[in-house]
């Protein structure tokens, strides 16, 4: 090889090529660290809205909260120049503040980083007090927060990992009550996978909807849908209902403030003795008897 020219040639480029590219290397690094790149701004900013190319505005979230929660942990844990800031770091830090779902962050020439902001937005309080989100995720925040923007946020609850489907259910329990102006503020999934919700009326202890168990994909929209055909009926004869049981194949019961059986209501009442008060709960098995629903 030493006496080969070309080779000899060959090698000397390759040598003048190598530490042509260490001086670039090393410029670089010293020009890196220079205050001219140093990350002086951080330009916070709200994503569209899911499913949506509107972008709005944000509830919770502010880039003072951004500069005074995050910040000092993104200097704490990486360099601060253009060049050398690590956006992964950024980007977790970020998400660590409270009410942010996701962040996403890009560097802006030649001082400047960008960051895109979803918030979470609230859906009701968990029952071991962290908020729930419209994906059926959790994360802490102060409740009452959510309630300036919400008003009283319903409360959820089931086992360990049904968060999602809780979430889910309420918001098809949501929809269905909403004919017949419903609005549910408990949902409840027991730790044998059946369903109960309340709802706020008249009475002092609201109304309670017992769903039983989810046998399939049709048993939940099946059993509201029968109370739904019932509602007319149930509401004219029994206005103050306190329990609505749905968990038959074919008819529900019921409990109501005053509601008695028909042969109780025509038995005298004995001279000294203090009338029945307490609601009675009303299985289906006579269609005499008042308290029983029209099939449907």
């Amino acid at each position: 090889m030493w006496a080969s020219p070309r080779m000899m040639n060959l090698l000397a480029l390759l040598i003048a090529a190598a530490a042509v590219l260490a001086c670039v290397a090393g410029a670089a690094s010293w020009m890196a660290r220079r205050p001219l790149f140093t990350i002086k701004t951080i330009r916070v900013e709200p994503a569209p809205a899911p499913a949506s190319d509107q972008v709005e505005p944000f509830r919770h979230v502010s880039a003072a909260t951004i500069h005074a929660e995050a910040v000092p942990r993104i200097l704490a844990t990486t360099r601060n120049s253009f060049f050398t800031v690590n956006l992964e770091t950024v980007r977790r830090a970020i998400e660590g503040v409270a009410w942010v779902r996701r962040a996403q962050v890009r560097r802006e020439w030649p001082d400047r980083l960008v960051v895109t902001i979803e918030e979470h937005r609230v859906l009701g309080v968990w029952d071991d007090g962290r908020l729930v989100n419209t994906y059926g995720e959790l994360f802490a925040a102060n409740p009452a927060e959510a309630e300036e923007d919400n008003g009283a946020l319903p409360e959820l609850s089931g086992p360990a990992g049904s968060e999602r489907d809780v979430a889910s259910r309420y918001l098809d329990f949501k929809r269905w009550l909403a004919k017949l102006s419903l609005v549910p503020d408990q949902v409840t999934l027991t730790p044998r996978y059946a369903w109960s919700l309340h709802v706020a009326n008249d009475t002092a202890e609201g109304l309670t909807i017992d769903l039983g168990r989810e046998r399939d994909a049709n048993t939940v929209p099946e059993r509201i849908g029968r109370m739904i055909g019932a509602w007319p009926q149930l509401v004219a004869n029994w206005p103050r209902l306190t329990l609505v049981d749905l968990r038959y194949p074919n008819g529900l019961a019921l409990r109501a403030e005053g509601l008695r059986f028909a042969d109780e209501a025509a038995r005298p009442a004995s001279k000294g003795a203090a009338r029945p008060t307490t609601p009675r709960t009303v299985v289906p098995k006579k269609p005499s008897r008042p308290a029983r629903a029209n099939r449907t």
